[in-house]
Protein backbone atom coordinates (compact mmCIF):
# COMPACT_ATOMS: atom_id res chain seq x y z
CA UNK A 1 0.00 0.00 0.00
CA UNK A 2 1.12 3.35 -0.54
CA UNK A 3 -0.34 6.28 1.16
CA UNK A 4 0.24 10.29 -0.69
CA UNK A 5 -0.08 13.36 1.12
CA UNK A 6 -0.25 16.38 -1.00
CA UNK A 7 1.00 20.14 0.09
CA UNK A 8 1.88 23.36 -2.08
CA UNK A 9 -1.54 24.45 -3.61
CA UNK A 10 -2.72 27.63 -3.27
CA UNK A 11 -3.31 31.19 -4.90
CA UNK A 12 -1.00 32.81 -7.40
CA UNK A 13 -1.23 35.25 -10.12
CA UNK A 14 -0.25 34.67 -13.38
CA UNK A 15 2.95 34.37 -14.42
CA UNK A 16 3.93 33.33 -11.10
CA UNK A 17 5.04 30.19 -9.81
CA UNK A 18 4.34 27.18 -7.31
CA UNK A 19 5.68 23.96 -6.49
CA UNK A 20 3.77 20.92 -5.32
CA UNK A 21 4.76 18.21 -3.31
CA UNK A 22 3.31 15.19 -2.75
CA UNK A 23 4.80 13.02 0.01
CA UNK A 24 4.40 8.81 0.08
CA UNK A 25 4.53 6.43 2.78
CA UNK A 26 5.90 2.63 2.54
CA UNK A 27 9.01 1.53 2.21
CA UNK A 28 8.51 0.61 -1.72
CA UNK A 29 8.17 4.60 -2.96
CA UNK A 30 11.46 4.17 -4.70
CA UNK A 31 10.11 1.20 -7.09
CA UNK A 32 7.03 3.61 -8.41
CA UNK A 33 6.25 5.86 -10.67
CA UNK A 34 4.49 8.97 -10.39
CA UNK A 35 1.97 11.59 -12.06
CA UNK A 36 0.47 14.31 -11.81
CA UNK A 37 -3.16 15.12 -12.95
CA UNK A 38 -5.59 17.59 -12.56
CA UNK A 39 -9.30 18.72 -13.08
CA UNK A 40 -10.81 22.14 -13.37
CA UNK A 41 -14.26 22.20 -13.05
CA UNK A 42 -16.71 20.94 -15.16
CA UNK A 43 -13.70 19.36 -16.62
CA UNK A 44 -12.42 15.58 -17.18
CA UNK A 45 -9.20 14.77 -14.93
CA UNK A 46 -6.30 15.56 -17.30
CA UNK A 47 -2.78 13.69 -17.38
CA UNK A 48 0.48 16.57 -16.54
CA UNK A 49 3.10 14.52 -16.34
CA UNK A 50 4.59 11.63 -15.47
CA UNK A 51 8.41 10.42 -14.00
CA UNK A 52 10.27 7.23 -13.75
CA UNK A 53 11.44 5.41 -10.64
CA UNK A 54 14.86 6.63 -10.72
CA UNK A 55 13.77 10.04 -12.18
CA UNK A 56 15.60 9.26 -15.36
CA UNK A 57 12.52 9.29 -17.79
CA UNK A 58 9.78 12.20 -17.92
CA UNK A 59 7.28 12.90 -19.99
CA UNK A 60 4.41 15.56 -20.11
CA UNK A 61 1.31 17.05 -21.40
CA UNK A 62 1.87 19.29 -24.25
CA UNK A 63 -0.19 21.97 -22.45
CA UNK A 64 2.73 22.16 -19.76
CA UNK A 65 5.61 21.15 -21.73
CA UNK A 66 8.45 24.27 -20.88
CA UNK A 67 6.35 25.61 -18.11
CA UNK A 68 5.83 22.35 -15.62
CA UNK A 69 8.64 20.11 -14.11
CA UNK A 70 7.98 17.08 -12.44
CA UNK A 71 11.01 15.45 -9.88
CA UNK A 72 11.51 13.36 -6.62
CA UNK A 73 13.54 12.49 -4.40
CA UNK A 74 13.52 9.12 -3.21
CA UNK A 75 15.30 9.71 0.22
CA UNK A 76 12.34 11.81 1.23
CA UNK A 77 9.66 9.88 -0.77
CA UNK A 78 8.40 12.72 -2.28
CA UNK A 79 7.59 14.17 -5.78
CA UNK A 80 7.75 17.53 -6.92
CA UNK A 81 5.95 19.54 -9.32
CA UNK A 82 7.16 22.82 -10.01
CA UNK A 83 5.16 25.13 -12.04
CA UNK A 84 6.34 28.53 -13.53
CA UNK A 85 4.82 31.24 -15.66
CA UNK A 86 1.37 29.61 -14.82
CA UNK A 87 -2.04 30.44 -16.59
CA UNK A 88 -5.69 31.15 -15.79
CA UNK A 89 -6.16 28.14 -17.47
CA UNK A 90 -3.95 26.02 -15.36
CA UNK A 91 -6.30 26.56 -12.42
CA UNK A 92 -7.71 23.37 -11.53
CA UNK A 93 -7.46 20.42 -7.99
CA UNK A 94 -3.95 18.93 -8.81
CA UNK A 95 -3.44 15.00 -7.89
CA UNK A 96 -0.94 12.56 -7.61
CA UNK A 97 -0.39 9.33 -8.50
CA UNK A 98 1.64 6.08 -7.96
CA UNK A 99 1.79 3.05 -10.13
CA UNK A 100 4.74 0.24 -10.31
CA UNK A 101 5.46 0.79 -13.77
CA UNK A 102 6.75 3.99 -16.15
CA UNK A 103 5.29 4.60 -19.29
CA UNK A 104 5.77 7.59 -21.40
CA UNK A 105 2.26 8.42 -21.84
CA UNK A 106 -0.88 9.84 -20.68
CA UNK A 107 -3.10 7.13 -19.56
CA UNK A 108 -4.46 7.71 -16.01
CA UNK A 109 -4.06 3.96 -15.18
CA UNK A 110 -2.92 4.44 -11.68
CA UNK A 111 -2.94 2.08 -8.28
CA UNK A 112 -2.81 4.85 -5.87
CA UNK A 113 -4.00 8.30 -5.67
CA UNK A 114 -3.35 11.75 -3.02
CA UNK A 115 -6.26 13.52 -2.03
CA UNK A 116 -6.09 16.84 -4.50
CA UNK A 117 -5.19 20.32 -3.41
CA UNK A 118 -6.76 23.32 -5.27
CA UNK A 119 -4.45 25.75 -7.06
CA UNK A 120 -6.56 28.91 -8.15
CA UNK A 121 -4.36 31.00 -11.06
CA UNK A 122 -5.44 34.39 -11.05
CA UNK A 123 -5.55 36.70 -14.27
Amino acid sequence: QVQLVESGGGLVQAGGSLRRSCAASGRTFSSYAMGWFRQAPGKEREFVATISWSGANTYYADSVKGRFTISRDNAKNTVYLQMNSLKPEDTAVYYCAARPYYNASGGNEYDYWGQGTQVTVSS
